[in-house]
């Protein structure tokens, strides 16, 4: 897993909303700099990275609410919180495949026909939910999260 960036120049002298946006920014950057790939199905590891990015995102939304103008901060959380599901159906397959595939070297050969088939099925769910996360990807394109992310940085509550 990917290890959380540092935020620049934050420390206890800070005040509640200058915290805020130091950290904010740094973790939706973290969060698009993770898009690179995503839709690859070979690298689970990419789906992974951008999944924990939406989940440090979320908390630091709502660790920092009070920060941020109410009719401006729910949208925002919940495109964050929808993008997280996207990537959790694409995920979740991934895991599963990575499971079955362990399994099956494990597996004596006559038994290999039952793991194929089922990994077959969990195939197919991947390529659901990358459908749903190709979906969601373009509507956080579409809907400018990232600059509506920074714009909550200048709008104070």
């Amino acid at each position: 897993m990917a290890k959380a960036r540092e935020v620049p120049g934050l420390h206890a002298q800070l005040s509640y909303r200058e915290a805020a946006a130091a950290t904010v920014r740094v973790r939706a950057e973290e969060l698009f700099d993770a898009r690179e790939g995503v839709l690859d199905t070979e690298d689970i590891e990419r789906v992974h990275a951008m999944r924990v990015a939406t989940r440090r995102l979320r908390a630091v939304l709502e660790i920092y609410r009070p920060c941020f103008d109410a009719d401006a901060y729910r949208p925002v959380l919940r495109d964050v919180k929808a993008l997280a599901d996207a990537l959790g159906a694409r995920r979740d397959p991934d895991v599963q495949l990575d499971a079955l595939s362990a399994l099956a070297a494990a597996m004596p050969r006559t038994d290999l026909a039952g793991i194929d088939l089922l990994a077959d099925e969990v195939r197919a769910e991947q390529a659901q939910g990358n459908e749903l996360l190709a979906v969601a990807l373009a509507e956080t394109e579409r809907s400018d999260l990232h600059a509506r992310l920074l714009g909550l940085l200048e709008d104070p509550a």
